[in-house]
C-alpha cells in the first residue's frame, strides 16, 4: 500500500511541468509583451510629423534564412538526443551552434551597413526603432547562443554521461522562440518601414 502511494506520488510529480521549463515560458511571455509594446509604439509613432523611413538591409534576409535553418537543426538535434543517437546529436548541435554564430555575424554586418549609410540614432524615425528592437533581439539571440554553446560543450564532454533531456529541450524551445521572434520582426519591418 505504501509502495503504491509512493508510485502514485512519483507519477503525479512526473506529470507536472519542470521548473526550468516553467521559468522559460514565463520569460518568453514577458519577452513577447516587450516586443509587442515596442512594435505597437512603432506603429503609433510612424504617423508623427517628421518621421523618416529607412530600408532594411538585404543581409537581414540572409540572416532570416540562416536562423530558420538553425531552427530545423536544433529540432533534429533534440530528436537525436531523445533517441540517444549521440553521434547525430553532436553533429546537429554543432551545425546549430555554427549557424547561430553566422546569424550573429550577419546581424553585425547589417547594423554596420545601416550605420555606414548614415542611418544612426540621430533624428526621428524608423532607424531608432530598428536599432532598439533589433538590438534587443540581438541580446536575446546572444543569450540563446551562449546556451547553445553550453549544451554543445556538454555534448563533447567526457564527464557528462547522463541523458537528461530537460536542458536540451529548454535550449531548443528558446532557440525556436528567438527564431520565430526574428521572423516576426523582419516581416514587421519589411511591411511597416
Amino acid at each position: 500500500m505504501v509502495t503504491e502511494m509512493r508510485n502514485e506520488h512519483i507519477d503525479q510529480k512526473n506529470k507536472g511541468t519542470h521548473p526550468h521549463k516553467f521559468t522559460l515560458w514565463v520569460g518568453i511571455a514577458s519577452i513577447i509583451m516587450t516586443f509587442a509594446g515596442l512594435t505597437s509604439a512603432f506603429i503609433v509613432k510612424k504617423h508623427a510629423p517628421g518621421w523618416s523611413t529607412t530600408e532594411v538591409p538585404v543581409i537581414f534576409l540572409y540572416s532570416t534564412i540562416i536562423i530558420l535553418a538553425s531552427s530545423a537543426t536544433v529540432h533534429l538535434s533534440l530528436k537525436a538526443f531523445k533517441e540517444r543517437n549521440m553521434l547525430r546529436y553532436r553533429s546537429l548541435i554543432t551545425i546549430t551552434a555554427l549557424l547561430g554564430l553566422l546569424f550573429i555575424v550577419c546581424q553585425i554586418i547589417g547594423f554596420s551597413q545601416l550605420w555606414n549609410a548614415g542611418i544612426t540614432l540621430e533624428g526621428s524615425g524608423a532607424a531608432q526603432f530598428l536599432y532598439i528592437i533589433f538590438g534587443l533581439h540581438a541580446l536575446h539571440v546572444l543569450g540563446g547562443a551562449i546556451a547553445l554553446f553550453v549544451i554543445f560543450f556538454r555534448a563533447y564532454s567526457s564527464k557528462v554521461r547522463r541523458y537528461n533531456v530537460v536542458p536540451v529541450e529548454v535550449v531548443s524551445t528558446y532557440w525556436h522562440f528567438v527564431d520565430a521572434l526574428w521572423v516576426y520582426l523582419y516581416i514587421f519591418f519589411l511591411i511597416n518601414v
